[in-house]
């Protein structure tokens, strides 16, 4: 491995016409005149990748010729800090993960680090697992010169020191949340998965011999946390009646207001997720003068403003007359580009959940309704078709799920199926 002598990095490149191309955004480099690329699925993770590779550069970091990344990048060495070990593993990863994954990983590791501790370290300054959450992702333009920064380096244990009596600590901690209760086992289990597959990966590169993490403990794996079984309390959700009062009372002198309204509406009378309504375009709509519309669900907000798939995969649903009044009038009063966002602020930001939550619970109070959650939306357009008596195949669909998980979270909205499936029964039987 020799140092670069010339180091350059060009624009990004946008390939998203040929789709062919299933990571359609390219960065490319050289070193000493020898080119590497690396494809991204969203321009966010190009734009991170060839920031990172600036940031190498303007430190005067060595790159490795045959790799053709920065030599800090490449993990080596028994003096390997855990957490240095999981900012790398998560930079290869990073490309392959979906969103979701990439999001649940971060938290996951960000709790595995802080524990994987010498016994004598100090307290940790700050909140060592948000700063993780957030460092993680950056790559590797991190300031070493911060107090957390710093403290990692004292406190992580290395990766040669790691062995089984440590790590059956560590297996044993990842189940326990932060007030000393038992976590549920589905949430443990992941939280053991990702910390296991950090370490895997190092064993398949050879910087460890052999795996250190010891064979789960037979019965403890086996616990099943106890969970009730969550269903909608219909009784809480608005008539369809009251529904429309308060999504208009949401309209105030406040010109921010109308975006909340118009939001709301797409919520309640599409079904439509909060995450899936702040990230509709245009061309997802179909909004005919007369009739019935579209809209077709294919993306959704998965982490800070970074489009995504829906949670269930995209979907088509329909959408009343009503609705697709309230959208033309929004799109003409509005100027947004084919591919533009149709829900930004003025200063061209994702309206804030915060503020939506506010809107929504000031209109409620002013016709006189108790507070509810903007996603109790969605739950209240279930219960309005399924009480409509449209099919739970359908609602099902619409909704982005299975038919069992429709039937156990609105089970109450089907207490009237049991006289009309008499009914039909005695019709049946003559």
């Amino acid at each position: 491995m020799k140092p670069y002598s010339e180091v350059r990095v060009w624009a990004i490149q946008d390939r998203r016409a040929n789709p062919r191309f299933k990571r359609p955004w390219l960065v490319r480099w050289t070193v000493d005149g020898k080119e590497f690329s690396r494809s991204n699925r969203t321009r966010a993770e190009a734009e991170r990748l060839r920031g990172v590779l600036l940031v190498a550069i303007s430190k005067g970091e060595p790159f490795d010729a045959s790799t053709g990344e920065p030599v800090s990048w490449q993990p080596s060495g028994d003096d390997l800090g855990l957490h240095v070990w999981a900012r790398y593993w998560v930079a290869e990863q990073w490309g392959e993960w979906q969103p979701r994954t990439r999001a649940s990983a971060v938290e996951a590791l960000a709790r595995f680090v802080p524990i994987v501790v010498r016994s004598n370290a100090a307290e940790p300054p700050g909140s060592i697992r948000r700063y993780l959450q957030t460092s993680l992702t950056s790559g590797f333009a991190v300031d070493r010169a911060d107090e957390r920064e710093l403290w990692l380096d004292r406190a992580c244990l290395r990766l040669a020191e790691l062995d089984r009596r440590v790590l059956a600590d560590v297996d044993l901690r990842l189940g326990i949340g932060d007030s000393g209760q038992l976590l549920a086992s589905s949430t443990a289990g992941r939280l053991r998965k990702v910390a296991k597959a950090c370490i895997r990966r190092a064993v398949e590169l050879d910087i460890l011999p052999v795996d250190p993490w010891p064979a789960p403990t037979r019965g403890r794996n086996q616990r099943k946390a106890v969970r009730p079984k969550r269903s909608v309390d219909i009784r809480a959700l608005p008539l369809p009646e009251t529904m429309a009062s308060a999504i208009d009372a949401i309209v105030t002198h406040q010109p921010g207001s109308r975006i909340y309204r118009v939001m709301t509406a797409v919520a309640y009378y599409g079904g439509l997720r909060p995450s899936e309504v702040v990230m509709l375009r245009p061309r997802a709509l179909t909004l005919p003068t007369e009739g019935w519309g579209r809209i077709e669900v294919v993306e959704a907000d998965v982490s800070h403003d970074e489009p995504g798939e829906p949670k269930t995969g995209p979907r088509s649903v329909p959408i009343p007359p009503v609705l697709c009044s309230i959208l033309r009038d929004w799109l003409v009063a509005n100027d947004f580009g084919p591919a533009g966002l149709i829900f930004r602020t003025r200063n061209d930001k994702r309206p804030t959940a915060s503020n939506w939550t506010r809107a929504w619970h000031r209109a409620l109070r002013s016709i006189g309704h108790q507070p509810l959650r903007v996603y109790d939306c969605r739950h209240a357009a279930a219960t309005t078709w399924l009480q409509a008596g449209v099919p739970l195949g359908e609602v099902a669909r619409r909704m982005g799920h299975s038919v069992d998980t429709l039937v156990s979270t609105y089970v109450g909205s089907l207490d009237g199926d049991e006289e009309l499936g008499n009914a039909r029964i005695d019709a049946a039987l003559g």
